[in-house]
């Protein structure tokens, strides 16, 4: 009796927790690529059809430079980041003294520096200058630095009407460089753990943010040197915030302790720009976090900072963030007109063990999406889809166009066994997860999308250069 008792109470708590999990993973979107890091969403149902007037639940006017930000969903909110421009000039570089210039952060790893001193807004911005390497900067896309201050803010809102809870701004400054036209100041996405929130602003530091909005701890980092402008995004591993800052002068990886903003540990880096974001996964039980390079992809352990294994790197641009499926490193990299999808063997030392590769245009900013078995991509900005299985490379769709969409920017995401794919003319195609190419929906609304869509839920958040969209079925 007592064992049927036993029995009875461990199958009540396995389904609670299955039902916990089941919940939890319907109401959280913690990154910009989703709960698994693979674009997918589990549990989750959002509509598969929408317009201005018929499935859009709210619709919020944005501020500021955040049209390039992704947004990311936990709970009941909401949180992205934006640079918004003020009517304060730039002061003179020639006036900030050299030794103000920013430095990596203090700290081996082995003794951190006491932790950052809290504060609601400190104000502390990286002055310019920075270490120079010996390669000069690639330029700025054509665009030049801007003459005014900005505000880089993180901002929370409400899931359910879409209303601000809060605005807060990490720093005010005057970003040093330009960006390419379609980017923007804001381009790195936040993540969370469901009690803090962290927010990357590149030159302009790294933030940590209590659900209030109570700033926890800030650090500078290093003003970076690019040719597009910053962008990529935090990952979280166990207790370490990881921050990557690859760029053409002095590139730079670092570990913070999420809670206290304690350096842990920060290694250099031989490597370019990339906005690759840093990938986290088990492996061979062994927790790691995977980096993306021209000249080396490396996995670090997120305690130490030390190399566990590194193979040479996959060259190109190295924009799309790859994926973890299978024992297997799914990239898609590329540029205009050229790039590679290939599938690198986890684990393999010195040259990379390829599984499978095919020498094809690739995306050029938009990241793979990994469902079920099939690993999607897009062929450099161009509209055109393929399909591979991802186990063994073989091709299922080969470039499809998708003719109504424009350039894409977003990556796509997953749900309820549809691919959602976001375009830069306000088209968004809604496609089945198969083996073969079949449009379920094409919906079109007035804005423009650069930012990957979240879901939670039964919920599409998709985020424009002048709104922020949720849709949604009516109840």
């Amino acid at each position: 009796m007592n064992q049927l008792k036993q029995y009875l109470f461990a199958s009540i708590v396995l389904s609670c927790s299955a039902m916990l999990y089941a919940e939890s993973a319907n109401t959280f979107w913690p990154a910009w690529r989703g709960p698994e890091a693979t674009g997918v969403a589990p549990n989750c149902n959002p509509p598969t059809t929408w317009s201005e007037t018929d499935n859009v639940k709210w619709k919020v006017k944005l501020s500021g430079d955040g049209s390039v930000g992704s947004p990311i969903v936990w709970g009941g909110k909401i949180f992205f980041q934006t640079a918004v421009k003020t009517d304060k000039a730039a002061k003179s570089a020639e006036s900030t003294p050299a030794s103000e210039q920013p430095q990596p952060p203090a700290g081996d790893g082995q003794t951190p520096p006491p932790p950052p001193q809290a504060a609601e807004n400190s104000g502390q911005n990286p002055p310019p200058g920075g270490p120079e390497g010996p390669r000069p900067p690639r330029g700025n896309g054509g665009d030049k630095a801007p003459a005014n201050v900005y505000q880089f803010n993180i901002v929370c809102m409400d899931r359910n009407t879409g209303k601000i809870l809060w605005e807060k701004t990490a720093c005010e400054a005057v970003p040093h460089q330009g960006h390419q036209p379609t980017h923007g100041f804001a381009s790195y996405s936040p993540i969370t753990d469901g009690n803090y929130v962290w927010a990357n602003f590149g030159s302009r530091g790294v933030y940590c943010y209590d659900f209030d909005g109570k700033l926890i701890w800030n650090h500078d980092l290093i003003q970076m040197k690019t040719m597009f402008g910053e962008g990529g995004s935090l990952a979280l591993a166990g207790d370490a915030v990881i921050v990557v800052a690859d760029n053409d002068t002095d590139s730079w990886i670092f570990a913070f302790h999420k809670k206290t903003g304690e350096l842990l540990w920060k290694k250099q880096r031989d490597e370019k720009t990339t906005y690759a974001t840093p990938l986290v996964t088990t492996f061979n039980g062994q927790l790691q976090v995977i980096t993306s390079g021209i000249n080396k992809i490396r996995s670090y352990n997120p305690k130490t900072g030390d190399i566990l294994w590194e193979c040479a790197g996959i060259p190109d641009s190295m924009i799309a963030t790859p994926i973890v499926g299978f024992d297997m490193l799914l990239c898609a990299v590329g540029g205009r007109g050229k790039g590679q999808v290939a599938a690198v063997k986890l684990g393999a030392a010195d040259d990379p063990v390829i599984l499978w590769q095919t020498k094809d245009v690739a995306p050029f900013v938009a990241s793979p999406l990994l469902y079920s078995q099939r690993l999607y991509v897009f062929s450099a900005n161009a509209p055109r889809l393929s399909c591979y299985e991802a186990k063994t490379g073989k091709v299922l769709i080969d470039k499809q166009p998708l003719e109504q969409l424009k350039d894409v920017y977003a990556s796509p995401v997953g749900a309820a066994d549809r691919i959602y794919y976001a375009g830069r003319n306000g088209i968004t195609y809604v496609l089945k997860n198969a083996d073969t190419f079949e449009v379920i929906a094409i919906n079109k609304l007035d804005d423009e999308f650069s930012c990957t869509p979240a879901v939670a839920g039964n919920e599409l958040y998709l985020k424009g250069k002048q709104y922020f969209y949720c849709i949604a079925n009516p109840k």
